[in-house]
């Protein structure tokens, strides 16, 4: 008799967010310089195409 029961889930109710958060998050500035990482990576790229022109 238990197999044919059938078995209800109750989900819960997804939390109310702010609705300005997104926006205020979207105009937020990015760095304006480049990283130390693309920074290296251009010397190097730099460095290997003065080696391969000579």
């Amino acid at each position: 008799m238990t197999a044919t029961r059938k078995t209800k889930f109750k989900l819960p109710a997804p939390r109310q967010r702010n609705p300005l958060v997104a926006p205020a998050l979207q105009r937020k500035a990015g760095s304006h310089q480049k990283s130390a990482a693309a920074l290296r990576r251009a010397d190097k790229m730099a460095l290997k195409k003065q080696i391969n022109e000579r």
